[in-house]
């Protein structure tokens, strides 16, 4: 199976337990988890099911990028 994105995070991300708990709530396709008691990580097999909402991208701006791994055009 292919990727279309992927979804990087800042290190500085799982200093904010807050925000964590937050990527993972707002996501409508479960990309985010949470590991062990306070870190954020993303679900490999779900990152084809991005639609491009940005909304983790507006939660957390500067800290949460979505790569396209493609061009568009």
């Amino acid at each position: 199976m292919a990727m279309f994105i992927r979804v990087d995070i800042d290190p500085s991300v799982q200093e904010d337990m807050q925000l964590c708990q937050r990527l993972v709530e707002v996501c409508p396709v479960d990309i985010f988890e949470t590991v062990g008691e306070s870190n954020v990580a993303t679900v490999e097999e779900n990152l084809d099911e991005c639609t491009l909402c940005d909304l983790c991208v507006n939660e957390a701006p500067g800290r949460v990028h979505v790569v396209k791994l493609y061009r568009e055009g």
